[in-house]
């Protein structure tokens, strides 16, 4: 678990800086709520890390711990989910921008591991109108190309929570985190239009809605090499000089 929080000193952080024109900084933002009870309430957290872990891989960014709590309102029927407010996860992204400008790293791109954190959304729209260089990464449509690559099976509307996507890359990423029962636990709840008044216990009883038996360890590296091959998109728009 030590691969969750860098290791870099500020050596590091000067050092890459020092060979690039612009600096971006990544920050995963997780969750800490129920995912059934084969995975681990870390899970969005451990799957942001994974991404963001993949991204430093392959592009010279630096590398944030991640925001472990956010917005998880929907799960608040089962023990163990936490919760803030929307108004408390925008302040906090929006301090982070603000204390790495002034750090000269005016770029920052928040990698989502939770699909309930839509005001997420509004603190890169509201940033990047006043100025400042802001990206949500990644958006449906890197996800779509990553479960075509990988071989997922599960559409992105089935594979709701805890199914085969995120199944597939803690199998990969973190074997140990997860418990037996996965390979039984599929549900599938397409139409979930009253999500936001039901909560997710108006669509299941065990809190998975998606197929989590296909998913497998050789898919989730998959999945990841493919979210960093389509971070370069995003990489090069916010180091432009445009």
């Amino acid at each position: 678990m030590s691969d969750l929080v860098p290791a870099d000193t500020t050596e590091d952080v000067r050092t890459r800086g020092a060979g690039v024109s612009r600096q971006v900084a990544v920050l995963p933002v997780g969750s800490f709520e129920q995912h059934g009870a084969y995975l681990p309430l870390a899970t969005d957290t451990l799957v942001a890390c994974a991404v963001a872990r993949e991204i430093a891989g392959a592009y010279p960014v630096h590398l944030l711990p991640p925001v472990t709590i956010s917005c998880s309102h929907e799960h608040a029927a089962w023990p163990g989910t936490v919760s803030i407010s929307s108004v408390t996860l925008h302040a906090v992204v929006r301090d982070i921008a603000a204390s790495l400008r002034r750090s000269r790293v005016d770029a920052l791109v928040v990698v989502n591991g939770h699909g309930g954190n839509y005001v997420l959304g509004n603190v890169v729209q509201e940033s990047s109108a006043r100025g400042e260089r802001m990206a949500l990464f990644p958006a449906a449509e890197d996800w779509e190309a990553a479960r075509e690559r990988a071989g997922v099976v599960t559409s992105l509307l089935t594979d709701m929570h805890a199914g085969e996507i995120e199944t597939s890359i803690l199998l990969h990423a973190h074997p140990e985190m997860l418990r037996p029962g996965y390979e039984n636990s599929d549900f599938v709840a397409d139409d979930r239009r009253h999500l936001l008044t039901l909560g997710m216990s108006g669509y299941t009883d065990s809190g998975v809605i998606g197929r989590p038996s296909l998913g497998s360890a050789e898919k989730g590296k998959e999945l990841l090499a493919s979210l960093a091959d389509s971070f370069g998109a995003y990489f090069s728009m916010l180091t432009s000089d445009a």
